[in-house]
């Protein structure tokens, strides 16, 4: 495993910014009209991920870095929620809302691994 000398090199902040951009990609297809509603809802809510990621992991100390990931879960489930809507608006077919929600759980699960990783840490501290 190497080094992480940078949030760019953490694998977690790599897949948000995946899903980022999907949501960038996918949402341009969505009607005129919801331009300053629901396509820049999906993208704020989708740039939180990895933004969160970064700044928690640019903070000082360990328990700063599980809250930031804590808040871009919290984006996240914001994001896929937004995704199920916009398929049931028909903006999304169901072959995109799959493959994109498939992407969310996956870093949603390397989130949840590294607050699993980083509490360890603090709970075996002295």
């Amino acid at each position: 495993m190497s080094e992480v000398r940078s949030y760019r090199d953490l694998l977690v902040w790599q897949r948000a910014m995946d899903l980022a951009l999907g949501i960038y990609a996918l949402s341009r297809s969505f009607p005129d009209s919801e331009r300053f509603a629901m396509v820049s809802q999906l993208r704020r809510a989708a740039v939180s991920v990895p933004s969160n990621i970064a700044e928690g992991h640019a903070r000082s100390s360990t328990r700063d870095f599980l809250r930031f990931l804590s808040i871009a879960s919290g984006s996240l489930a914001e994001l896929e929620t937004q995704l199920i809507l916009a398929h049931r608006l028909d903006y999304l077919d169901q072959d995109r809302l799959d493959s994109t929600l498939v992407l969310a759980g996956e870093t949603g699960r390397m989130i949840r691994g590294l607050q699993t990783s980083l509490a360890s840490r603090i709970a075996a501290a002295p």
